[in-house]
């Protein structure tokens, strides 16, 4: 079992930015990529970005050049930093690690 604890989540204004953390624990020698989805109201879920172990990433291409996803395997966390955020950012933000997921957290981007 993985656990996934998020934060960093809120409210912001367009061009703002925010740095989401998702810390994991349990059976984290198992963990061989991590990453976020996100899901806005009424759309599906999606990949915004992934990362390996190794450090590999990968981005969908509308995100490349505001988000940055990092990570830190001495701590077991994963980062998103998100720049010049837009309305339509908005969305729950959940991590993800080997098929485990994280309760989600909330971002807002007002106009």
């Amino acid at each position: 079992q993985v656990q996934l604890v998020e934060s960093g989540g809120g409210l912001v204004q367009a061009g703002g930015s925010l740095r989401l953390s998702c810390a994991a624990s349990g059976s984290i020698f198992s963990i061989s990529a991590m990453g976020w989805y996100r899901q806005a109201p009424g759309k599906q879920r999606e990949l915004v970005a992934a990362i390996t172990n190794g450090g590999r990433t990968n981005y969908v291409d509308s995100l490349k050049g505001r988000f940055t996803i990092s990570r830190d395997n001495a701590k077991n966390t994963v980062y998103l930093q998100m720049n010049s955020l837009k309305p339509e950012d908005t969305a729950v933000y959940y991590c993800w690690a080997n098929g485990y997921w994280g309760q989600g957290t909330q971002v807002t981007v007002s106009s």
